[in-house]
């Protein structure tokens, strides 16, 4: 299942990382692949994955689900 978010203040390729970093380690997901321009970051994963992991794990890396 592949599920887009948006998430702000990411601006280099280390927000990339951190933000990827984070959601990787959420149990069932796969991939997860950032679009840095357009802020969108999606998650390949087993089913659908609670909003509140996913919001505490872009939290976690020092960023902002919107």
């Amino acid at each position: 299942m592949n599920t887009t978010y948006t998430v702000a203040g990411m601006t280099c390729g280390h927000c990339v990382s951190a933000v990827s970093a984070e959601l990787t380690k959420l149990p069932g997901v796969h991939n997860v692949a950032v679009d840095l321009e357009s802020k969108a970051v999606t998650v390949t994963s087993d089913g659908p994955l609670e909003l509140d992991l996913v919001r505490a794990a872009v939290d976690e890396a020092g960023y902002e689900l919107s």
